[in-house]
């Protein structure tokens, strides 16, 4: 038999990378003799781009960028097997893991880096550039970026506005005529399921700006701050952006890319699927294995293990999911095409032990999950 191991990262714990690893090395002791293909996936978060480049036989070039605080962090952005696609993750020079809990500050924190990836990757000119933009610490509505491709974001007095969400409450213009635009004819592609406008009580302030360190008062400021950067986004730069579904991606960067680079927004799972071959992949397995940190009622919408699951579905072929922790809102995820889920950890235990042992918990989680399942007589008529 084959089994097709499609993970996504366990955040802050495993990388996609490493979570296929540990499963495969799970599957192994319960299957000696089975086939495993390792194929870490994602959704435009953190190590998406580590999994494409993996699938597709590709190469990471390192770029030294500036990181949500300022401070200079080791990124880079993926090139694909193809040599034609290009990858920017926007986690990887501006994501929420580079700041310590206790720096996390929304009002300062820049995409700057993002930018300057961005602007590395279109040196390369690809016919393609694709953008996930999951995991920020951010909520400038890109404007960091877009400064570090040249765009100058002006006050009254015509000085450039410092770093950060809360500095766009000051914004009087935008000058765009040193801003780097892609090569003509470069395909802009932004893999994100946000689909929150940029403002409001469904915007990327008040949704995502308490996770990223922003308090009430703070979620009231940088909203108006993004409603005054929508309104000279439009007049500036010409498209509207304040109520565009995904707007409100990445604190706004969805919107940037929009407005400046002219990107279109696709589901970051379906696009990674596609990227990695996920579907010739998946004709030649028996079962699949997929797993993500966690999996409760969210997980059904647009998140990585669904995106699995329906082509799973589709094809007929088993999925076991595995996650570090299941919601106490945990649906019925067999519709989604998942056949099983289980956790990982073999007790209750404190969130530091479980994220330091996640690898071993995961393979003998695999290893457990899958002699049980082969255990049934159904299984083994119709697996061996």
């Amino acid at each position: 038999m084959t089994i097709l191991i499609a993970p996504d990262s366990f955040k802050g714990s495993l990388s996609a990378v490493e979570a296929a690893a540990a499963m495969a090395a799970g599957a192994r002791e319960a299957l000696p003799d089975a086939a495993i293909v390792e194929l870490p996936v994602g959704d435009g978060g953190e190590g998406t781009v580590d999994a494409m480049v993996l699938a597709t036989g590709g190469c990471t070039v390192p770029v030294r960028a500036t990181g949500p605080l300022g401070r200079p962090v080791e990124a880079g952005y993926g090139l694909l097997g193809d040599g034609q696609t290009a990858v920017v993750e926007m986690a990887a020079a501006s994501g929420l893991g580079l700041v310590p809990p206790e720096e996390r500050d929304p009002r300062r924190a820049t995409s700057a880096g993002t930018g300057e990836l961005i602007r590395a990757a279109l040196e390369g000119r690809p016919e393609r550039l694709i953008i996930g933009i999951g995991g920020s610490a951010t909520n400038d509505g890109g404007a960091g970026a877009m400064a570090a491709l040249g765009a100058r974001f002006l006050d009254s007095d015509g000085r450039e506005l410092p770093p950060g969400g809360a500095a766009l409450a000051g914004l009087e213009r935008i000058d765009l005529s040193g801003f780097q635009r892609p090569p003509a004819g470069t395909e802009i592609v932004i893999a994100s399921d946000v689909t929150n406008p940029l403002c409001g009580p469904t915007g990327a302030s008040a949704i995502y700006g308490p996770q990223k360190g922003a308090g009430p008062e703070d979620v009231a400021l940088l909203d108006a701050a993004l409603e005054r950067f929508a309104e000279i986004v439009a007049r500036d730069v010409g498209v509207p952006v304040r109520d565009v579904p995904g707007a409100g991606a990445a604190g706004g960067l969805g919107a940037a890319l929009r407005a400046f680079l002219g990107a279109r927004m696709e589901r970051g799972v379906e696009l990674v699927l596609d990227a990695v071959q996920f579907d010739r992949r998946l004709e030649e397995a028996d079962l699949v294995l997929t797993g993500e940190g966690k999996i409760d009622a969210q997980t059904a919408y647009g998140k990585t293990i669904a995106g699995v699951g329906a082509r799973c579905r589709s094809r007929g072929v088993p999925a076991l999911a595995f996650a570090g922790w299941l919601g106490e809102d945990l649906p019925d995820l067999q519709p989604a095409g998942i056949t099983s889920v289980a956790c990982i950890l073999p007790r209750p235990m404190p969130v530091d032990e479980a994220m330091r042992g996640a690898a071993e918990f995961l393979r003998a989680a695999v290893a457990r999950t899958l002699k049980i399942y082969m255990a049934g007589p159904a299984r083994r008529t119709d697996m061996n």
